[in-house]
């Protein structure tokens, strides 16, 4: 049946070569459209297995409502930002909406801005609505709010300006007070670990300009970079849940007191330990319906990004335990797995990896670009179940690089290793562009069809190293394009090493094309794949139309 079917197909392309373009969904006869997902945390036997989601929702944050989790991330510069992911086990998670549709200021982040936009946020309900906190180092702290997660969230205000504020997390007390505490960022303000109490209105719409410094590191031998503060009261005690020591080795401290200007008492709660689990923290605490406590946290895993785990927790002499307390000492240490969170619902084993078909109106949420984007970039509606990327020109700031490249469609990463399939057809025209699928990180690797100003297309691998300090594109390899459909393939191995692949229709196997590429880290991110059309012809009518965006697990 598959031979006939990919006969079919290449009886089609005899067609479509003399009238361009000529395409139809019988493109998906190239891959079977059946693959599964390369990333399952839950074990289906009552167990689970960190991480949670092994994809970088980077200083991950969680609120808890009648059973219901609803999870944010930091998003930096990626738009949209903020996502808005839903589970009710803490365990199956999907990602329903994004807060923050665009990055403001909009012309601001109309150019690219890597590693700044939105740093740690913090989620919450209060008043019967949903509240999230973020910050923006350059500008200040902003909340938003809404009653439906999944709806749209209201127009971000900015409540605290200023340069290197971040991370900030209220606290509406129960004696009728409510504050906000944050963080600073030393690339802005000048000095960092430290964390500053501010009094806040109850809807904050006035935060005070007069603030405490509550927890300073140098009242705590060994202390360095706490950030990420998460603010709650329990037992007549103010807790402070922050982390500190660096992003890739740090720890997950508590800071308590009775007072809530302090003194704070400091405390590890959670360290590596023996575990493979490097830098276990920052996240939140969440209590359950059924009195049982959990941590959610990240592990910064290089090219993958910030990952997310999840920690039993308990409480010892009002101090919390997250993880294991293997040595006894009150530290715990990561769990690998462990038994389920108790729920209201007993969900089916789902992953947030989604194939992508191009058959709705709309983009899956998975898809974020690489600055606040414009409607003119792509249709979903011009050739019906395609994404049609139209080729937007090399920025101006840098045309040596994509580094700078507003209209770049980009993935997290979603597994440890897994197969992506796309396909790939180019409009023929007389103008210069660039077309096809990347790895895109500091370093960066990119496959697809290259187009001269003579309208000749060759089948190109791509890379480029240290992106952010201005490499210059290098061609590794390039052959004449035969077939003006092609279809190509990622394949990525533990530790982030990348082997690329096409074929055409008048081949059944994969030729890998290039050589063995590392992936590596963007700015404050891990590495990304996507898709992208480029013109290097002001005003060229150039486009590239994509069939699917697939992934699969490897045998």
């Amino acid at each position: 049946m598959l031979n006939n079917k990919y006969n079919f197909f290449l009886a089609l392309l005899v067609v479509c070569l003399s009238s361009n373009p000529c395409y139809a969904k019988e493109s998906q006869l190239l891959s079977p459209t059946h693959t599964q997902s390369p990333w399952q945390a839950d074990l289906g036997n009552g167990e689970y297995k960190n991480p949670i989601l092994h994809a970088d929702y980077s200083d991950p944050d969680v609120v808890a409502v009648n059973g219901d989790y609803y999870m944010t991330a930091s998003s930096f510069n990626s738009a949209p930002g903020l996502p808005i992911l839903h589970s009710t086990d803490l365990v199956n998670w999907q990602l329903i909406n994004y807060a923050l549709p665009i990055q403001l200021p909009q012309a601001h982040f109309a150019k690219v801005q890597h590693g700044n936009g939105v740093w740690a946020p913090t989620i919450r309900f209060h008043d019967n609505k949903f509240w999230i906190f973020y910050p923006d180092p350059d500008f200040g702290i902003y909340v938003t709010t809404t009653d439906d997660p999944a709806g749209a969230w209201s127009t971000p205000q900015l409540i605290l300006a200023g340069k290197g504020l971040i991370d900030p997390a209220p606290l509406w007390d129960d004696n009728g007070k409510t504050y906000l505490i944050h963080a600073w960022a030393k690339s802005r303000a000048g000095f960092n670990n430290v964390l500053t109490l501010r009094e806040m209105k109850d809807d904050a719409s006035w935060v005070s300009d007069k603030f405490t410094h509550i927890v300073d590191g140098k009242n705590h031998p060994g202390y360095r970079t706490i950030e990420g503060p998460k603010f709650y009261k329990r037992n007549g005690y103010y807790y402070i849940f922050a982390p500190a020591g660096g992003v890739d080795l740090g720890w997950q401290s508590v800071f308590r007191a009775k007072e809530i200007t302090g003194p704070y008492e400091a405390k590890v709660v959670m360290a590596q330990g023996n575990s493979v689990i490097n830098g276990p923290h920052q996240g939140a605490w969440v209590h359950t319906q059924f009195d049982e406590d959990w941590f959610i946290h990240f592990q910064s895993k290089q090219a993958y990004g910030r990952i997310t785990h999840l920690q039993p927790m308990h409480w010892d002499n009002d101090w919390p335990i997250i993880g294991i307390d293997k040595n006894a000492n009150g530290t715990g240490q990561p769990v690998l797995q462990h038994t389920k969170p108790r729920s209201k619902t007993s969900p089916q084993p789902t992953s947030i990896v989604n194939n992508d078909e191009f058959n709705s109106a709309k983009l899956s949420l998975l898809w974020q670009w690489n600055a606040n984007p414009s409607n003119s970039w792509y249709s979903l509606t011009d050739n019906t179940g395609f994404l049609r990327l139209y080729s937007q020109p090399f920025t101006t700031q840098n045309n040596t690089n994509l580094w700078s490249t507003p209209s770049l469609l980009l993935q997290k990463i979603p597994a440890e290793q897994f197969a992506f399939t796309t396909t790939l057809q180019v409009n023929q025209t007389t103008s210069a562009s660039s077309s096809g699928v990347i790895l895109f990180g500091e370093d960066y690797a990119w496959m697809g069809i290259k187009t001269s100003s003579t309208g000749e297309q060759q089948l190109v691998y791509v890379h480029c190293f240290n992106a952010r300090k201005g490499c210059t594109e290098s061609i590794v390899e390039q052959q004449p394009l035969t077939q003006p459909y092609l279809e190509l393939k990622v394949v990525l191995q533990p530790g982030a090493t990348a082997i690329f692949s096409y074929r055409t229709a008048a081949s059944a196997e994969f030729k890998i094309i290039g050589e063995h590429f590392q992936a590596k880290k963007g700015r404050w991110v891990g590495a990304k794949l996507g898709l992208f059309s480029l013109s290097q012809t002001p005003g060229a009518s150039n486009y590239a139309d994509f069939d699917y965006a697939r992934y699969d697990t490897l045998d």
